[in-house]
């Protein structure tokens, strides 16, 4: 399974009276005793790049760059069973030059859970550790699916604008379906509402900094103004402060920029919706509609495997022109129908699929736009589970 790009941030701050260490994930073993200007070994995993991943593969290549300030004295692989277990086996690093070493192997993992940990210790006593837990086999991946995840929904609405007409609906219809995405199926959600350009991005990078796990899932909103420019040949999202005028769009969120911050998002499964006008020129190409097949099965394993493939797919109201704000109080065409899929509960089998969110809107006189982008892998979804 291709993992995300993940970035693991290992802060250190140094005090008169000792060491102190934040850290997100990992953990840090500090001996007060050593030299008190001792920095910590820095630790860059290559693969797998998630604290917890899904493999379906028992073959893992295991890959870490490690570094440090003072001089490495010793870096140790171990291979776990349990987190705190004793060691099945473990590897030392050779370490050439004092100052960085690497790990690059294969391990054969075992069925259920593997912890990798990386223990490095520089001569001046300061320890930094830090693990990978990896999942294998279809029961273990499907345990983690059914218990150990959390959805996440980020929302943009815009009714307000300093330079553009005010619109009625966005606000009301972002409203409307955080409000279905919590209590039908059980998203965390975060309503972003009147946001300026700045506000979009600072919230989106928040977004990529959250510790997802491998079956988490984000799905990410725009409601709002949107903006097609013939020179350029690409579409913008117009966010409260935007200028009416721009010519050179600086004051806009472009299409680009939303498709690659996204994207990068350490997230395995995002699925973006735009209910914004040109929302359709998203996809670069304009191509016609990438709706993939689905299999129809509400099984345990229909899940495991859809969450086991990196998901980036989009839909936006329209294709490349204006679409509808609605009757105020009524909802957008596109929102009306994003609601009705998701008050449907996705049938019997209670699983809601893209596949079957997208049929709800082929409805609309304005066809939706349905596809894939950045590193969305082949046979991926994104599934809304109701409870």
């Amino acid at each position: 399974m291709k993992t995300t790009i993940f970035t693991l941030l290992l802060v250190v701050a140094l005090a008169a009276t000792g060491q102190i260490v934040s850290s997100r994930s990992n953990e840090v073993q500090v001996d007060l005793d050593s030299d008190l200007n001792a920095s910590f070994a820095q630790i860059e995993w290559l693969s797998p790049r998630l604290e917890y991943t899904n493999s379906e593969e028992k073959k893992l290549e295991i890959k870490a760059n490690i570094t440090s300030v003072n001089a490495l004295e010793s870096v140790t692989l171990h291979f776990k069973r349990k987190k705190d277990g004793e060691p099945v086996a473990s590897r030392t690093a050779y370490i050439e030059d004092e100052h960085k070493t690497n790990f690059d192997l294969t391990l054969r993992m075992l069925d259920g859970d593997n912890w990798i940990e990386i223990i490095a210790k520089t001569k001046s006593g300061s320890i930094t550790r830090e693990y990978r837990n990896i999942k294998v086999g279809m029961d273990a991946i499907g345990d983690a699916v059914m218990a150990d995840r959390q959805d996440y929904a980020l929302l943009f609405g815009i009714n307000k604008y300093d330079n553009w007409s005010d619109l009625v609906n966005p606000v009301y219809d972002v409203e409307a379906i955080g409000k279905e995405l919590s209590e039908r199926y059980g998203f965390k959600v975060e309503i972003v509402l009147d946001a300026e350009q700045d506000e979009v991005m600072t919230k989106l990078r928040e977004y990529a900094q959250i510790n997802y796990k491998p079956q988490d899932q984000l799905f990410i909103f725009f409601a709002g103004h949107g903006q097609y420019d013939d020179v350029f040949g690409e579409g913008f999202l117009v966010a409260k402060n935007s200028l009416r005028n721009d010519v050179s769009k600086n004051s806009y969120i472009s299409h680009n920029r939303i498709r690659s911050n996204i994207n990068n998002i350490p997230c395995e499964h995002i699925f973006l919706g735009m209910d914004v006008c040109f929302g359709g020129t998203f996809d670069p190409l304009l191509a016609s509609s990438r709706s993939a097949a689905y299999e129809e099965t509400n099984d345990r394993e229909y899940l495991v495997r859809k969450l086991s493939k990196k998901t980036r797919k989009y839909l936006t109201s329209g294709s490349k022109e204006y679409v509808s704000d609605g009757v105020a109080g009524s909802h957008s065409p596109f929102a009306r129908n994003l609601l009705e899929a998701l008050k449907s509960n996705g049938g019997e089998d209670r699983i809601l699929i893209l596949g079957e969110v997208n049929a709800y809107m082929e409805r609309l006189k304005s066809t939706p736009r349905f596809g894939a982008f950045g590193s969305d892998e082949n046979g991926s979804d994104f599934v809304f589970i109701a409870r």
